[in-house]
């Protein structure tokens, strides 16, 4: 188990010494592979043969990144901001500010939550909208790791709690799927309607942690400089910059907002259909194409800069689909539980915190909460059996093991997106702003309440 320990703090330490997490990837998994006895070009093989499990991840994620981008045409963002920096400069007084920070947080969380289910856009909606409301930020002095925990509240929590869109990939097609099957030997089955039931205590301590962030840890004012920011929606099509778009008032027409919700509503209703997110995004660019919200002698620009908005992303996760192959080669997963379970004895309460605590020592180093089902699951379907563990308490146990670390992981989507919207104009830090604000606020209260539903289910 030494190995596993290994290549998560060597990737881990490394993220936190400013090395790219692509590099911090690979290099933990060399490490990892190298402890392991795999040798170099064993643990080689077993990076390039995960490689392949991150490249549908990748393409779906810029093909919803040119969808969002697409939809971005259409305006809204833009009326967004135009109406919030109008209300926050027609009264500056506190009570104005106050009003304008919780119009804010609602607008951003409704936003995330939507991006996981009814426009399945995940994090490609974050560098449209927040870029636009960095200056609301700014005037409000309101502190940018309060609007981080927001988003990743959003994006993680909803997957977690709710099985449409990324969340029935998540709760049913992994979480359910893997159970039943490695419980199928003992006869341990449940049924995917128990899931979200046994997953509202873990989300319940992610939203305390969220109330925590907002309302106590970052409640003080934080100042920012103004830099000037050119938006990227604009920059594409050589329209106007920021500083023009505060004073012009942006011009939507109804029939652009009608066939912007039309794309909306048919991709989540292909998404739903055909279980793929890269045909309903295509299906939504092709509706926002034919509408005429772009030129069709612009289709290329668009497209390829929305997925360019998301290469990043989509290079981490293929990279971290290569890591969690090497993890998986090394053969020590379970010898880390087993060396667990030593320390155990017939205490089903320390068997559920080593349980929960190894998922999230596992998901921070995969980055992905959906990768580290199928690793976890395996092993601890037949330690809750052994345990008698309930069914709901399994799901709880399983299910919150795997999404802890997803929000304090450098390489995690759910980190990685807020700071490429709040780090536009280069003063939010990806580790100390994002990835460790997250990483208190969500993991701890995971932990607790995580532990607390394996005990009352």
């Amino acid at each position: 188990m030494i190995a596993i320990i290994a290549a998560i703090v060597v990737m881990f330490g490394l993220s936190l010494a400013r090395v790219p997490v692509v590099f911090a990837l690979i290099i933990g998994a060399v490490t990892g592979g190298l402890l392991a006895g795999l040798g170099l070009q064993g643990t080689l093989d077993a990076f390039n043969n995960g490689l392949g499990g991150g490249a549908k991840i990748a393409l779906a994620y810029g093909v919803l990144g040119a969808f969002a981008l697409a939809l971005a045409r259409s305006g809204l963002p833009d009326l967004l901001a135009y109406k919030l920096i109008r209300t926050l400069k027609a009264d500056s007084d506190i009570k104005s500010q106050n009003k304008v920070k919780y119009i804010i947080f609602v607008t951003i969380a409704l936003a995330a939550v939507s991006s996981q289910n009814l426009i399945p856009v995940h994090i490609a909606f974050i560098p449209v909208l927040i870029p636009p409301l960095l200056g609301v930020f700014n005037h409000l002095n309101l502190d940018r790791r309060a609007v981080a925990c927001l988003l990743t509240f959003g994006l993680c929590a909803t997957y977690m709690l709710i099985p449409v869109g990324f969340g029935a990939i998540f709760l049913n097609d992994i979480l359910a799927q893997n159970i039943n099957t490695f419980g199928k030997p003992y006869g341990f089955v449940i049924a995917n309607e128990q899931i979200p039931h046994a997953m509202m205590i873990p989300v319940s301590g992610m939203f305390v942690g969220l109330l925590i962030a907002l309302f106590i840890s970052y409640r003080k004012p934080r100042y920012y400089q103004d830099v000037k920011v050119e938006q990227k929606v604009h920059s594409i099509t050589g329209e106007m910059t920021t500083d023009e778009a505060d004073d012009a008032v942006p011009k939507i027409a109804k029939f652009t907002l009608f066939m912007a919700a039309f794309a909306v509503l048919a991709t989540l209703t292909v998404q739903l259909y055909s279980d793929s997110m890269i045909l309903a995004g295509l299906v939504g660019v092709a509706i926002l194409s034919c509408a005429g919200i772009f030129k069709w002698k612009e289709a290329d620009d668009v497209i390829i800069t929305g997925m360019r908005m998301m290469a990043l992303v989509g290079f981490i996760m293929i990279a971290a689909q290569g890591f969690a192959a090497v993890i998986e080669a090394t053969n020590q997963v379970p010898a880390l539980v087993e060396a667990s379970v030593q320390w155990i004895g017939d205490s089903k309460a320390l068997a559920a915190f080593l349980m929960l605590i190894i998922g999230l020592l596992i998901t921070l180093g995969i980055g992905s909460s959906f990768s580290t089902v199928p690793i976890l699951a395996i092993i601890y379907v037949p330690l809750c059996i052994q345990f008698g563990f309930s069914p709901m308490a399994t799901i709880a146990i399983i299910g919150t093991a795997a999404a802890l670390g997803d929000a304090g992981s450098p390489a995690s989507d759910s980190t990685l997106g807020p700071t490429s919207g709040l780090n536009m104009d280069g003063q939010h830090d990806h580790m100390k702003d994002s990835v460790i604000p997250t990483f208190i606020h969500f993991n701890i209260p995971l932990l607790v309440f995580g532990w607390i539903a394996a005990m009352v289910l």
